[in-house]
């Protein structure tokens, strides 16, 4: 008994920043293991956590700032930024774009598809690879070797809303949630893209927002019903198996996540439910750690 309520306490997440609820929404969360950074989206500011937080980029009026990731090669920040149809607090646009900001802030680069319209929501970078997720119609983006251009790698018709991204160990294989369809394996040489099918005990697994991965292990947000949940995910060949990662753990409005090699962080009451109603934030959002072994188990 005395063993098992240590386990438990290990394994319960920490609040590592609060931000001022006078951002009154935080969408994403990146880290290089030492700097934590959140994007701030109705003010469209992207801010750096250490000791406290400090504003270090606002972005042009019209592209507001949605997940963010970490690329450790380029030494680069990552931003989707967009004005998507359908948000009272935004006035709507055809095309947001892919930016990427260095440590200081300043934007280094923007991209967007060369034709149609371009809704990113989600962004992930590994090994030197980043892609981007357009929430609008499904289609999932990979940034071409020059830095300067992004090309499909899920074409047109195939997915309904682009989520969360991660590549598998193998650097060929892109998971992607897709709001709407469930969890997709894409091979990314081919652009073959799989709907993994539903297992038999369990429901196919649409409504996750934010990816993550460790290992052979994937992390996702859970938020198309209150409260929001953190999986762990197995993805195979006759499906993907998803449990809690902390059995009991309940999150208000969680959106994004991310591993910075130690430690999972997720934005845990982003304050999307107050915005949409119009309402003032009074408490700040939390962003929470879970440390994770080397066997990308809490601990």
């Amino acid at each position: 008994m005395i063993l098992a309520a240590i386990a438990a306490l290990v394994s319960q997440p920490v609040t590592v920043a609060t931000i001022d609820p006078g951002h009154r929404l935080i969408e994403g969360v990146a880290s290089d293991g030492r700097t934590i950074w959140v994007s701030s989206l109705i003010d469209r500011q992207i801010l750096q956590c250490r000791k406290s937080c400090t504003t270090i980029a606002t972005l042009p009026e019209g592209l507001h700032p949605f997940a963010i990731a970490w690329d450790s090669k380029r030494k680069r920040l990552w931003v989707a930024v967009d004005c998507p149809p359908g948000v009272p607090f935004i006035k709507a646009c055809e095309r947001g774009a892919l930016i990427a900001l260095d440590k200081r802030g300043k934007v280094r680069n923007r991209i967007s598809p060369f034709i149609g319209s371009f809704h990113p929501g989600d962004v992930s970078a590994s090994n030197g690879e980043v892609f981007v997720s357009d929430s609008q119609n499904g289609m999932v983006f990979r940034l071409v070797s020059n830095d300067h251009a992004i090309m499909a790698v899920v074409l047109p018709g195939a997915g309904k809303s682009g989520q969360g991204t991660a590549l598998a160990v193998d650097g060929k294989t892109l998971v992607v949630s897709d709001y709407s369809q469930g969890i997709a394996t894409v091979d990314v040489p081919t652009f073959k893209r799989t709907l993994l099918p539903r297992l038999a005990d369990k429901p196919l697994l649409r409504g996750v927002d934010g990816l993550a991965r460790c290992g052979d292990t994937y992390f996702g947000i859970y938020n198309g019903s209150t409260p929001g949940r953190l999986l762990k995910l197995t993805i195979g060949k006759d499906g993907a198996d998803y449990a809690d990662l902390i059995e009991g753990l309940r999150l208000p409005d969680p959106t994004q996540v991310a591993f910075d090699g130690k430690r999972l962080l997720l934005v845990a009451d982003s304050g999307w439910e107050l915005a949409l109603k119009g309402e003032t934030r009074t408490k700040g959002a939390p962003i929470l750690a879970i440390p994770l072994g080397k066997d990308c188990k809490p601990s």
